[in-house]
């Protein structure tokens, strides 16, 4: 059983979802199901065989698929809403067919291997077979949520389906076709960690479906189904986060935590090792320091512990992890880390190695179990109550959900004036829009007002002159941290490589030359707004007609409408998989000056809303429907969108 507290916790925040429209009804739901059953239940992979049998369970090519559903699927048919297995090779399927050679292949990502087409059948008979297994095994479970029950399943799936239990994309397949048995979570890391954001500790049997019960549980305490659960969950916690120690004293003896709590920061010593800006690009970086720290004195045991400790500070803390500030067992101070590492190099006090951090608590207490107080950069994941106890803490500090129905919150802002209120009505219909006009007419100032204050109602249900420092910080950033609202310039120069990803000159420690792949500012926005899903994140786009639209655009002529965003696309460039969040909102402003809206590309038209501010705007600040210039008759529709007088 749910905490009470958690329970109304995560009861308000559903029902704020819930009237937004964020879930499929029940009857969807089973829809959905029946969808997927109807296709590659046990029963229906029964009956196939050979090629036939290879081609249905693992041709990526293939629409239909068990693959492709798996992984891709996203439609009004079967959307995909039911935890994501993207990311990886596609040999985490044990077997794939290769599109340059049509072959079949094996192996692992870095070492591949060609087979036959009959050892290929013979893959897919071992899966389908374990795929009847498994589900024979979730058909005999009763519908008992406790630990011990699905630890039991967790061995009997293990023994019987032993090659695709423990693979996302066989725990995928299970929990379509059992939703009320499994949670859709197919990672044990995003599994654990929603259970202790439940304030719970997880099971003690580790793997993906001991933990299930949990999740049953959750979810007929709250009377909802198990995918609203998870949905809910991801929505509320995003992705999870590692949990680090840091020592407060140098050497054992000064104590810093003055300096962190007053600068915003986490430090370390050894000041001797330098600017570490490079290290993560630096292969052999931790070795380097390791043989410093020995030059220095240090003996090998020691030095190299110290070398992981500075290197996990410089590489492996990242933004959004939790940190505790810590005095031997005392805790003085949680927080979350909101930036990259920095040196500081003048009045560093002798702890030059700094990570930006927000606190959240400087209260003083314990851990429930003692750990790493030997270590000055230490993860905490041995004991799980101590987990807990942070998430417990963290709680208490996160607001309460909104008392007022969803439906006032996405209404117009009453509070907002004219132009905003246009604004935030055409991006919550298109999710991007144009301001144009002649120049001197306010077309930055609205746009980034209106960003600025949507941000800040929609995080923090307040105006945005009505935040704090801090919290405006978060709306519009600072030297740390990129803030909901970002701001990019087009102009001729601008490119792809700039927005989305490309490839740039760097110098490493060494004065080397080198070119890095870089995520340009529209793939960080993006990532970033997939971690805060229950965040709203604005790009404005100043002077968007001074660039070529459609070569920074990319891909993202496909995926800024609003029936795309979610859709993977896989990038040209680092051949990743990219998708545009529907929590991305972006503002253009454009001077009809330099250029009419009617030269711009079609597609990109039909995508944007416009509003036209005239110089009389601010005086009047009425609206009527925009006059549209003659454009193809399709097009009409998609760009009557408010102009303001």
């Amino acid at each position: 059983m749910l905490e009470k507290a958690v329970r109304d916790h995560l009861k308000g925040r559903y029902e704020q979802l819930l009237e937004q429209g964020q879930f499929p009804s029940r009857e969807k739901l089973k829809e959905y199901y029946a969808t997927f059953r109807a296709r590659f239940a046990p029963e229906k992979l029964r009956q196939l065989d050979g090629e036939e049998l290879l081609n249905t369970m693992h041709a990526h090519g293939n629409r239909d698929s068990l693959v492709y559903w798996l992984e891709f699927k996203d439609d009004e048919e079967f959307p995909g809403i039911f935890g994501s297995i993207a990311g990886g090779s596609a040999l985490k399927f044990g077997i794939y067919r290769s599109k340059e050679t049509r072959a079949w292949m094996t192996g692992h990502s870095t070492v591949q291997k060609e087979i036959s087409v009959a050892d290929a059948i013979q893959v897919a008979r071992s899966h389908r077979d374990q795929l009847i297994a498994g589900a024979q095994v979730l058909e005999d479970v009763a519908f008992d949520s406790s630990d011990g029950n699905y630890a039991k399943l967790q061995d009997r799936i293990g023994s019987d389906a032993p090659d695709v239990t423990d693979t996302a994309w066989g725990h995928k397949y299970f929990s379509l076709m059992y939703p009320d048995k499994l949670d859709d979570f197919h990672a044990e890391e995003f599994q654990r960690f929603h259970i202790r954001k439940m304030l719970q500790v997880p099971p003690a049997r580790e793997g993906r479906y001991a933990a299930a019960g949990r999740y049953v549980s959750a979810a007929a305490d709250l009377q909802i189904p198990l995918n609203h659960l998870t949905t809910t969950l991801n929505r509320i916690n995003g992705r999870p986060y590692k949990v680090w120690r840091i020592g407060t004293r140098l050497g054992g003896t000064d104590d810093i935590w003055p300096i962190m709590r007053e600068e915003n920061c986490i430090a370390i010593g050894w000041d001797s090792i330098g600017d570490l800006s490079g290290l993560a690009d630096d292969s052999g970086g931790k070795d380097k320091i390791r043989e410093q720290l020995e030059a220095e004195g240090d003996i090998p045991t020691v030095a190299s512990r110290n070398a992981n400790q500075i290197s996990s500070f410089v590489t492996r803390i990242a933004d959004d992890d939790v940190v505790l500030a810590a005095d031997g067992e005392k805790v003085l101070g949680v927080g979350k880390v909101t930036g990259p590492y920095q040196y500081k190099n003048a009045d560093s006090h002798g702890a030059p190695h700094r990570r930006p951090v927000r606190w959240l608590n400087t209260q003083t207490w314990k851990l429930p179990e003692t750990e790493g107080l030997q270590s000055t950069v230490r993860q905490l994941n041995k004991s799980p109550s101590n987990l807990v106890e942070i998430e417990r803490r963290l709680f208490a500090l996160s607001p309460e959900p909104s008392k007022q129905p969803a439906a006032a919150v996405v209404s117009k802002l009453p509070e907002l004036e004219h132009i905003p209120e246009r604004i935030q009505a055409i991006l919550e219909r298109k999710g991007q829009l144009i301001i144009h006009g002649p120049p001197g007419t306010g077309k930055t100032y609205w746009a980034s007002s209106a960003a600025r204050q949507l941000a800040a109602h929609y995080a923090f249900g307040v105006k945005f002159d009505e935040l704090d420092s801090q919290r405006q910080s978060e709306v519009t950033g600072s030297d740390s941290i990129e803030g909901l609202v970002r701001i990019c310039t087009f102009h001729p120069a601008y490119g792809y490589e700039d927005f989305i990803e490309g490839y740039r000159p760097s110098v490493n420690a060494a004065g080397q030359l080198s070119f890095d792949l870089r995520e340009g500012i529209f793939k960080r926005l993006c990532k970033d707004a997939q971690n805060k899903p229950d965040r709203r994140f604005f790009l404005l786009i100043d002077e968007i007609n001074r660039g070529d639209i459609p070569r920074i655009f990319g891909e993202l002529i496909t995926l800024l409408e609003r029936d795309k965003r979610g859709t993977n696309v896989r990038l040209p460039v680092s051949g990743k998989l990219f998708t545009v969040p529907k929590n991305i909102y972006v503002i253009g402003t454009m001077n009809t000056a330099d250029r009419s809206i009617a030269l711009l590309d079609t597609a990109l038209r039909r995508r944007f809303g416009f509003i036209e501010l005239m110089p009389d705007a601010e005086a009047l600040g009425t609206a009527h429907v925009e006059s549209i210039p003659r454009l193809v008759p399709g097009y009409r529709r998609a760009m009557s969108e408010f102009a303001i007088m």
